[in-house]
């Protein structure tokens, strides 16, 4: 289950000597990845103060919960509730340049698919953040069924034609726990296709266990392959909700060395619900969404960050693209790049 979300810093850190300091010890931690102390801070910040006039002010923000210390060290480093101040009020964007700009959309309309359109855009993103890029294939209306017809590739491999809405033909090869034979396979197929054509293809398992209840028990094989394969179809369609890639870039990042972190970073990255549970919030939220550390809600991301925008087509959203990446990412220049490939992906993926 996920945790609750810390609630909304409520602080507002007015003073801007304080301000100052906080801005410069994030961009310095974000950059090297390792506590500030007070003399360098100093000296960073170009402010004639003293290394303890420097002090008090760390021991301000740290009673605010904005910096912490380390055990290790006597430096400071950031908190949750001090990337979000820095985010949401002290951050200075770094725009993309009209070069790098125009880079991007010419590596996205090389493809000609809107899933090859999607693999590419999720791998960009992945290699000019040296983070892990993830997109959110396009949100679809109802598939309804036209016909389907099964073939027999070899044990347990079965090429599936489905025609949905009018003329879309879709193929996929799913594995099936149990071998099945050629007739069976047409027999599935010809049921499937009388008895649920015009149908939406994911209420068709749900119509299928209330007709085997009602059928005689001659029909409860038939009825039992074909909710076998119905069900292996639909799994694997679920499956595809997302592309992910570049997710070993963040094995490169101190702070996610240890081990139990990483793996149930990488189980949550593998079984994909907890992932897909936060892009759907960026769906149906305005604009970009950033969810630094224990906000997301899961555990597995206490250490990362994950930024997102919507892509759209004719002005209604259809998916999400996104960075995760560490809590220290440089929010300033990943945020213009998560903003703009989204907007080129709108307009790649928008028909003619």
């Amino acid at each position: 289950m996920p945790r609750r979300p810390n609630p909304p810093l409520s602080v507002a850190l007015t003073n801007e000597r304080a301000q100052a300091l906080l801005k410069t010890l994030i961009e310095r931690y974000i950059r090297e990845g390792q506590p500030i102390g007070s003399r360098t801070l100093a000296k960073d910040a170009g402010m004639a103060l003293s290394p303890a006039t420097v002090r008090n002010v760390l021991s301000d923000l740290e009673d605010l919960g904005l910096i912490k210390a380390p055990h290790t060290s006597a430096g400071r480093i950031p908190t949750v509730r001090g990337y979000r101040l820095f985010v949401d009020s002290l951050l200075t964007i770094k725009p993309m340049r009209n070069l790098e700009v125009e880079k991007l959309r010419q590596e996205l309309i090389c493809d000609l698919t809107p899933e090859a359109v999607i693999n590419t855009a999720s791998a960009m993103l992945s290699k000019i953040t040296g983070l892990a890029g993830v997109v959110t294939l396009p949100k679809r209306g109802s598939l309804r069924l036209e016909h389907i017809e099964f073939l027999r590739l070899s044990s347990r491999r079965i090429l599936v034609i489905l025609v949905v809405n009018g003329q879309e033909v879709q193929n996929r090869v799913i594995h099936t726990e149990r071998d099945f034979s050629q007739a069976e396979l047409q027999t599935a197929g010809n049921f499937l296709t009388a008895e649920f054509g015009g149908g939406e293809l994911t209420q068709i398992r749900e119509r299928l266990f209330t007709s085997m209840q009602q059928a005689r028990d001659a029909m409860q094989s038939i009825m039992q392959n074909v909710m076998s394969i119905t069900d292996t179809v639909l799994a694997q369609q679920q499956q595809h909700d997302y592309v992910i890639a570049g997710q070993t870039n963040l094995m490169g990042y101190a702070e996610m060395s240890d081990m139990d972190k990483l793996r149930q970073l990488f189980e949550a990255f593998h079984h994909k619900r907890d992932i897909l549970h936060i892009l759907d919030q960026s769906i149906s939220a305005e604009g970009m969404q950033i969810f630094i550390g224990d906000e997301s809600g899961y555990q597995a991301l206490d250490e990362c960050s994950l930024v997102t925008a919507p892509y759209k087509i004719n002005d209604e959203v259809i998916g999400v693209l996104g960075v995760i990446g560490p809590t220290r990412m440089a929010y300033d220049r990943i945020i213009p790049i998560v903003d703009i490939t989204a907007k080129l992906l709108s307009a790649v993926l928008k028909p003619e």
